[in-house]
């Protein structure tokens, strides 16, 4: 009894750590490692082990596949088709979130929806539909199409090795296709016909200079400096004379600061002023009049020159090593030679000094620098850029072929039974390497380690929860719980409880923790654990009413202008049809 009391503390623990956002939630999942192995409650010798897991070696490979497709432009050929997609919003969402399920299914689901992010960007630029029309639909989309596949999203992986320790034999590549697919068609169709009529339309469309549409605009800082014929000027008199459309939300004059200055205040020289403006308007006020944007050290942008020097927008990732910090400590100029200009962020007003401001995942940022500048800070720091892409490496017309042969190699060795996901996704991997589809330093890059170290850690705490006898506690109130509704009333319970949990841990996590639970209250009840399992990877996708749930939904936050209460109003239906259509699917295809 001692070890469960140690097991539900620790979960407890977890669960209000992971929902706070803070310490990261890799860095939480290690922590509640080591109390079940410093505890006693796994032997020191398990600890670690689940980094060996077959689901762990399975998600690897397929993030460096997911890379090297990219790179080998299979993307760039399916989205050429889309040039063709009209003004209709219902086409538009139909197209793009169709797409990114097909990718999602046997790609990483965030990688598909960075690759397919900017391209939704364009297209609302391009037919002035809002982008918060579309972002939202294509984040689901990627959640749906992870469905379908074993290899389409990480909670199918661990599901599938929670099976083979029951079993003795994971469930295979497509095992998951018909509940995943049918509940794909029946989320698309909705989210086309009528999902999309439920998303709030944020004010205005992408201009021709940005992609984004960002409701408050950037937070930027404007210095007069000593040269300016601004100074002595009053707010009104400067947003006259300057031609940009820009809103003071505070000054600065010797470290005092005064928020919301009157139209009558004096602007003097040295004085900092904070200012929210769209990105094309951050743009042209650097040099008008004088006035200098203040970047990444309190300093003039102006010093690397005109000569290469670019603007572009990016959104901080989940897993990026800004999230939680502030811009002094991250030295963006001294390590990378880049200025940060501004940030936006969506939810809440942001009116803190740049150097005072703690990122969010989500937060839009615009950054000053060359090319190669910029691609070596995105890289390092995480970031997902929205204005412009990476650019591919140049390869030979026959590429795209030899990259989908060595995927469609794999999966096929896999569906065939000629060797598992961790073996021959692993060598799909390898051979893509050997071939130049990607650099070793690619396939590094590609490894996304926070998730790996989530899954890594959690695995054994998920064990944990069963050698301690807590799972069949929590099973056996389930099964109370449910009363007489049967074995489909209790299945229907456990999905809306991991629904939940989703909402608000990583669908990994959710997954990991609940499969134990889902294999003690089919024992309890004495039917086939399989449906049940089916039955945790599906509700564990379906994070669809936070923007915390999952990262594809997080990503999509700042450039769509979306709330954090945007998200239920087509994400709680959206939950309902997942029950309603994954329940008699289930019970068809993997009957109690």
């Amino acid at each position: 009894m001692l070890e469960q009391y140690i097991v539900f503390g620790t979960l407890i623990m977890a669960l209000v750590l992971f929902v706070q956002g803070r310490p990261r939630y890799d860095l939480v999942a290690l922590m509640a490692l080591m109390a079940v192995a410093l505890t006693g409650v796994i032997q020191p010798e398990d600890a670690f082990k689940g980094f060996a897991q077959p689901a762990v070696v399975t998600v690897a490979a397929i993030l460096i596949l997911t890379r090297g497709l990219a790179n080998a432009g299979i993307v760039d050929v399916l989205t050429d088709a889309l040039d063709s997609v009209g003004d209709s919003p219902f086409l538009q969402v139909l197209s793009l979130t169709s797409l990114v399920a097909l990718l999602s299914a046997f790609m990483n689901n965030v990688g598909a929806l960075a690759l397919l992010l900017p391209v939704s960007m364009r297209m609302a630029e391009r037919t002035r539909v809002p982008a918060s029309i579309l972002l939202m639909p294509l984040a689901f989309g990627s959640l749906l199409g992870g469905m379908m596949t074993s290899i389409g999203t990480p909670p199918n992986l661990i599901i599938a090795g929670f099976r083979n320790d029951v079993k003795g034999v994971p469930f295979e590549i497509f095992d998951y296709t018909p509940v995943g697919l049918g509940v794909t068609i029946a989320g698309i169709l909705f989210i086309s016909l009528i999902g999309w009529r439920l998303i709030p339309r944020r004010r205005g469309a992408a201009s021709s200079d940005s992609l984004l549409v960002i409701e408050e605009g950037y937070l930027a800082e404007l210095r007069i400096p000593r040269t300016s014929s601004l100074a002595g000027k009053t707010i009104r008199e400067l947003r006259q004379i300057v031609d940009a459309e820009f809103t003071v939300v505070a000054s600065i004059h010797d470290d005092y600061r005064r928020n919301n200055p009157g139209a009558d205040t004096v602007v003097q020289e040295g004085d900092i002023l904070l200012v929210h403006a769209d990105a094309e308007e951050v743009e042209s006020l650097d040099g008008s009049m004088g006035l200098e944007l203040v970047g990444s050290k309190d300093v003039s942008t102006r010093w690397l020159g005109p000569d290469g020097v670019i603007l572009a927008e990016a959104v901080i990732k989940n897993t990026s090593p800004m999230v939680f910090r502030e811009l002094p400590s991250i030295n963006l100029r001294s390590r990378y030679g880049v200025n940060l200009l501004a940030v936006a962020r969506q939810g809440s007003r942001v009116e803190q000094r740049l150097k005072r401001i703690s990122f969010r995942p989500g937060d839009i940022i615009l950054i000053q620098g060359t090319e190669e500048m910029i691609d070596e800070a995105a890289r390092a720091m995480g970031w997902l850029m929205l204005a412009k892409r990476e650019p591919r490496m140049e390869l030979d017309p026959h590429t795209p072929f030899l990259a989908v042969g060595i995927f469609g190699v794999a999966i096929a060795i896999t569906s065939l039974g000629l060797l598992p996901a961790h073996l021959a996704f692993p060598a799909a991997a390898i051979t893509m390497i050997l071939t130049s589809l990607l650099t070793l330093r690619q396939a590094y890059e590609a490894l996304d380690w926070p998730v790996l170290i989530l899954l890594g850690a959690l695995i054994p705490v998920g064990e944990a929860l069963e050698v301690s006898g807590g799972a069949r506690t929590i099973a056996d109130q389930v099964t109370s719980l449910s009363g007489g509704a049967g074995a489909i009333g209790t299945m229907v319970l456990l999905m809306i409880v991991t629904m939940l949990l989703s909402n608000i841990l990583n669908n990994a996590a959710a997954a990991v923790l609940l499969a134990p639970v889902a294999l003690g209250v089919a024992s309890s009840l004495g039917v086939s654990a399989d449906p049940f399992l089916i039955a945790i990877a599906v509700s564990a996708s379906s994070a669809f009413m936070t923007p915390i749930g999952h990262q594809s939904c997080t990503l999509v936050m700042g450039p769509g202008g979306y709330k954090f209460t945007d998200y239920w109003r087509m994400g709680l239906p959206l939950q309902v049809i997942v029950l309603v259509i994954s329940v008699p699917l289930i019970s068809i295809f993997w009957p109690l």
